[in-house]
């Protein structure tokens, strides 16, 4: 385990790392004549875009930029557990899309940032050790004075 006395805002700012490089693709794509084409027909390689898909992707797309709020305030054993959790789900999604069709080389270069981003929230939220618990074993210097 890790001992890190600024857990909270390291995880928050990597989120944000992530969530640039997400919102980044995103734009690129629009760039490239190829995606746009489709994206204008409304599909993404075989992917209809329905209603109802924009809505899961917005979904999925909102965790990164929750988690940046989350990460500085939740306590740390919940913290731990939806950077993990979240991490873990964001990979495989990234890997699904990633694997699921012909993509880009831009969309190649970011989805290893991203995976790699997130496998690394994923490792530090599981190494990160509570270091209140470690400042409470030590014994106060004011109750021997």
């Amino acid at each position: 385990m890790i001992i890190m006395k600024n857990a909270k805002a390291l995880l928050s700012t990597i989120w944000v790392f992530l969530t640039v490089n997400f919102i980044f693709c995103d734009v690129f794509t629009l760039m490239y004549l190829e995606d746009l084409r489709q994206i204008l027909n409304g599909k993404a390689g075989d992917v209809e875009l329905t209603q109802e898909f924009l809505l899961s992707f917005a979904i999925i797309m909102e965790i990164p930029m929750v988690m940046i709020l989350l990460s500085r305030v939740l306590s740390y054993k919940l913290n731990r557990i939806l950077n993990i959790a979240f991490g873990v789900l964001l990979v495989l999604v990234q890997l699904g899309s990633l694997f699921a069709d012909d993509n880009s080389l831009h969309y190649i270069f970011f989805s290893i940032i991203e995976v790699s981003t997130l496998l690394y929230i994923v490792w530090l939220a599981w190494h990160w050790k509570n270091s209140t618990v470690q400042s409470e074993k030590k014994p106060n210097i004011q109750s021997y004075v």
